[in-house]
C-alpha cells in the first residue's frame, strides 16, 4: 500500500483542514494509507519522509525552519513525490526560494479577488493527469505566477495576451512534482474537473 502524508495549516482563508479532508478521502479511495498532520515539525522526521510515496502540503504563507524544510527537500530529491494546490503549495514559505524552485511556481497576484470567472484550457501535452478533461470555466482567484520555464504545462489560462500555467509537472531530483493553481476553497477543489486533475496529479507524483 502506498503511503501519503498531508500537512495542513497556515492561512485559514484557504480552508486547509477542509481541503486536507477532501484530498485524504480521495487518496484513501485510491488505495493509499494517509496520515494528516497539522504541524510542520512532521517534516523533521527525515527517515519517515524518505519512506513515503507522496507528500501533500496544504500550508499557505507561514514560515518554515531549516530543520523542517531541509528534510522535505531531501526526501523529494531522493524520490518521494509531492503534489498540491493553490496557495497551499504555490504560496507557502515566501522567504524560501529553494522550496519555490522545487514547486516550480510562486503566486504573484490575483487581480479581481476571488470572484473572477475565467476559462481553463487543457494543453495538448499527452498526460494521464488531463486525459479526457475538456476546457472548463471556474469562478475563483485568477492566479498570476512566477513560473519555472522548465515545467511541463498541462493546463493554462489567459491574462489578456499572456498565457499563464494553471497545472504543471516537473522533476526535483528524482521526485515527481505536480501543482495546480486552482483550489482557493474547498468548493473549488470539489469542482469535478479540478478534483479529477488533482487526484490524478497526486497519483502520478506517487508513481
Amino acid at each position: 500500500m502506498k503511503k501519503a502524508l498531508i500537512v495542513q495549516g497556515g492561512w485559514e482563508g484557504h480552508e486547509p483542514k477542509e481541503v486536507a479532508e477532501i484530498l485524504a478521502k480521495a487518496l484513501r479511495e485510491n488505495g493509499f494509507q494517509v496520515e494528516v498532520s497539522d504541524t510542520l515539525d512532521t517534516f523533521k522526521e527525515q527517515e519517515k519522509l524518505k519512506k513515503l510515496d507522496l507528500i501533500v502540503p496544504i500550508w499557505t504563507m507561514g514560515t518554515i525552519e531549516p530543520d523542517q524544510l531541509n528534510p522535505l527537500l531531501e526526501a523529494v530529491r531522493k524520490g518521494t513525490g509531492i503534489a498540491g494546490v493553490h496557495g497551499g503549495m504555490a504560496d507557502a514559505f515566501r522567504d524560501q526560494p529553494e522550496y519555490q524552485y522545487m514547486v516550480g511556481g510562486q503566486w504573484v497576484a490575483h487581480p479581481g479577488g476571488d470572484e473572477v470567472t475565467y476559462e481553463v484550457n487543457i494543453t495538448d501535452v499527452p498526460s494521464p493527469i488531463t486525459e479526457g478533461i475538456k476546457d472548463f470555466t471556474v469562478t475563483s482567484e485568477h492566479y498570476y505566477m512566477h513560473m519555472d520555464p522548465g515545467n511541463t504545462v498541462l493546463a493554462t489560462t489567459r491574462f489578456g495576451d499572456v498565457m499563464m500555467p494553471v497545472a504543471w509537472t516537473k522533476m526535483y531530483g528524482k521526485g515527481r512534482v505536480f501543482c495546480c493553481s486552482l483550489g482557493h476553497s474547498a468548493s473549488i477543489v470539489r469542482q469535478p474537473e479540478v478534483l479529477t486533475m488533482v487526484i490524478r496529479g497526486m497519483i502520478w507524483a506517487a508513481r
